[in-house]
């Protein structure tokens, strides 16, 4: 079923919409979830709460990449929820060190309005298609999926020392590129 087939559904209110999802869309919220919580459970849990979320905003929004759509709000519930679990504990270095490595872009400041948010994910995009194919592909195995270093060095014959390097140039480059286009965070 097409994108815009499933958010139609949506609109429609029709409950079809959440199997179809599913089916579309399941293993790939599910990859994220998972890479974020190590845990095949938690990660069940958020794919039903991805598809809870999207039947409570789909409509108002109407997402013209529900792939994106998905997969932002897989990786924002699975941060929730690995957050929650740990309220007491530390948060395990796989989740802190990719988000410390963009506050070095961003700083700690949050995305105020959703037009802000908007226009940062189209910067951003612009940004990445200007990458080099193998800094943009290194970049959102890291930052989108949350992939390991290990787990990109596997997928892409790199060595550790390649990928670190290549991810480093990247922030700093992407940095210039929102201070040159007058974002500031």
């Amino acid at each position: 079923m097409k994108d815009y087939e499933l958010v139609e559904l949506f609109w429609q209110r029709n409950e079809a919409a959440l199997d179809e999802t599913k089916k579309t869309y399941g293993k790939y919220c599910m990859y994220i979830a998972e890479n974020i919580l190590f845990n095949w459970q938690d990660s069940e849990e958020c794919l039903n709460d991805v598809l809870l979320s999207a039947w409570k905003s789909i409509p108002p929004e109407k997402p013209e990449n529900l792939k994106t759509y998905l997969g932002r709000l897989a990786r924002t519930i699975s941060i929730d929820v690995l957050r929650k679990k740990n309220a007491a504990k530390r948060i395990p270095d796989r989740l802190i060190i990719p988000i410390d490595e963009l506050v070095e872009v961003f700083g700690n400041s949050e995305v105020e309005s959703a037009a802000e948010e908007k226009e940062l994910s189209r910067l951003i995009s612009q940004f990445l298609r200007s990458c080099r194919e193998e800094e943009r592909n290194i970049f959102i195995r890291r930052y989108w999926y949350y992939d390991s270093v290990d787990r990109i060095c596997s997928r892409y014959g790199l060595g550790k020392s390649k990928v670190l390097v290549t991810l480093k140039r990247t922030r700093d480059k992407l940095a210039l590129f929102l201070k040159e286009e007058g974002y500031s965070l």
